[in-house]
């Protein structure tokens, strides 16, 4: 009996195909191709996922010592201050407070400004 994958290997061609949907040029339409970009855009979106964690902490940080410099203390002096406080707030909640909250965020300078003055006496 003969075996016909006609069926089987159409299946397969358009699955990588339906994926490769949004590609630019032969990308999109050429199957050879489609498939190797398939699996590039794979590792893309893997990589791209880690990153996404170190560009948010990148902009927090932006954002905490922006509004850190405008209360008069730098970013560096604002955390090592906190730290010596033992106040636990991580960086994503200080950048959202120091962009809706600026009282709030002040009262975090104050302790900080505290903190740091009685660990030089």
């Amino acid at each position: 009996m003969r075996i016909k994958r006609s069926v089987a290997s159409r299946k397969k061609r358009k699955k990588y195909l339906k994926a490769a949907k949004g590609y630019t040029g032969a990308l999109s339409r050429r199957y050879s191709l489609a498939k190797q970009q398939y699996y590039k855009s794979g590792k893309y979106s893997y990589t791209g996922r880690k990153n996404k964690k170190r560009d948010y902490r990148k902009l927090w940080i932006t954002r905490i010592n922006a509004a850190a410099r405008s209360q008069g203390l730098k970013y560096n002096e604002l955390i090592h201050g906190l730290k010596l406080a033992n106040v636990d707030i991580n960086r994503k909640m200080l950048s959202e407070l120091a962009v809706n909250d600026p009282e709030g965020f002040n009262e975090y300078v104050n302790i900080a400004k505290q903190s740091l003055a009685e660990s030089v006496q």
